[in-house]
């Protein structure tokens, strides 16, 4: 039996209004997530976390997406645990910091579970979950239980991808305040972390990756060697300055960096001399 031309057309109509109604991706979507995964990374270091926030909400559409959904829910995950982040510079409301890791995590727990390969949301939640155990200091019932998930995703981490210079600025974080070899910190450690996780990152800055997997990291490492030289128990303020600037030359718009740690920086070093 033969359909008329008008049949066709009307189920061609329908099946395009369902699409619509339903989210289902679209052929300019990719785009549209790029867009909106750009925006994030600016707001970041911007430090503006309004639009955060939002950006984090644009994302929510595209979360079913089959092929795009691990990495939109990694991006979601990244925007509210930099929201976080910026928020401990701010000293923002400690309970809404923790409903951001909190929602970060679900976030980085989905991306993982869409794509088991995608080792990058595992370390990220357990940052989160790092950040959530210092929001609880007082509270050593969820402190064990936020371990208790956050040592495994590490140890994950470790064992797939080593070399990653995202889970080495985590990991140079967390032995800044804490190795379970010394039960304490160990701030050679941490600095020699940020060390190879720089070398790493810089000889990886020429790779062709896809645009929506995660290639920060530089910057951040950099960030952080500035930071641990000049919190270190012999300041190094030359070293804190050169690395300090040297993230601003990659990103000149970074809020933190510029109106923050430079001038930390510079008084630390005046009170010094």
């Amino acid at each position: 039996m033969h359909r008329s031309i008008f049949s066709i057309v009307a189920t061609v109509i329908l099946t395009i209004s369902i699409g619509v109604a339903f989210g289902a991706p679209g052929a300019g979507d990719r785009d549209a997530v790029l867009k909106i995964v750009t925006q994030i990374q600016r707001a970041d270091y911007e430090g503006d976390r309004a639009a955060l926030k939002r950006l984090f909400g644009e994302l929510g559409p595209y979360v079913a997406d089959a092929k795009l959904g691990s990495r939109v829910q990694y991006w979601r995950g990244f925007a509210l645990w930099r929201r976080s982040l910026n928020g401990f510079n701010e000293a923002a409301d400690p309970k809404e910091l923790e409903e951001d890791l909190n929602q970060a995590v679900v976030e980085f727990d989905g991306a993982a579970a869409k794509d088991p390969a995608f080792v990058d949301p595992k370390f990220a939640a357990g940052s989160c979950l790092m950040n959530l155990v210092y929001l609880n200091q007082k509270n050593p019932p969820r402190i064990q239980e936020l371990m208790k998930k956050a040592v495994p995703l590490f140890a994950e981490a470790q064992k797939d991808a080593p070399e990653n210079p995202r889970l080495l600025w985590v990991l140079g974080a967390n032995y800044w305040y804490y190795t379970p070899e010394r039960n304490g910190p160990d701030h050679a450690r941490a600095l020699q972390t940020y060390q190879t996780g720089l070398e790493l990152a810089r000889k990886a800055r020429d790779e062709a990756n896809d645009p929506l997997d995660p290639s920060w990291g530089e910057p951040e490492l950099l960030m952080n060697l500035a930071w641990a030289n000049l919190h270190a128990d012999v300041p190094d303020f030359a070293a804190a300055e050169k690395y300090a600037h040297s993230a601003l030359e990659l990103v000149p718009y970074w809020h933190y960096v510029r109106d923050i740690l430079i001038p930390q920086i510079r008084d630390a070093k005046a009170k010094a001399n």
